[in-house]
């Protein structure tokens, strides 16, 4: 037992220090910039696969909550209108909260799943399904 105990204070002793912050899911700002009256975001693509979303589900979201045409061309997201970033980050927060987020367990491991055209957010981790709206 007190060899155990040995081993045990070393063991504690040799652990490196604490760095991380404790959160594993760190949500990225966007990026991009203004071109006219267009607004180009290149992070979009890293941001959906971060949250493991499709890119496409993502960009149909933000473009009905910012009322504003837009598409993706050659990997970068191409919105109609001046779009600031702080509004755009405020709506990734929003998605992430309606299509990430486990509502029982508040963890991000999930995935969206449809069964009989209704959409649902199952979670990996407490094994929780919900509807949530569907993106068309």
């Amino acid at each position: 037992m007190e060899d155990y105990e040995k081993l045990l204070k070393k063991a504690e002793e040799e652990l490196p220090e604490k760095t991380s912050s404790g959160d594993r899911f760190v949500l990225e700002k966007v990026r991009g910039h203004l071109e006219g009256n267009k607004t180009i975001l290149i992070n979009l693509k890293k941001i959906a696969k971060d949250l493991g979303r499709d890119e496409q589900h993502l960009l149909k979201y933000l473009l009905r909550e910012l009322a504003t045409p837009g598409k993706i061309i050659r990997g970068r997201v191409i919105l109609g209108t001046k779009v600031s970033a702080t509004k755009i980050n405020k709506k990734i927060k929003k998605y992430v909260s309606e299509f990430v987020y486990c509502s029982e367990c508040n963890k991000p491991d999930t995935e969206l799943t449809e069964d009989k055209n209704i959409a649902y957010l199952k979670c990996l981790a407490c094994g929780a399904k919900k509807p949530v709206k569907s993106i068309k």
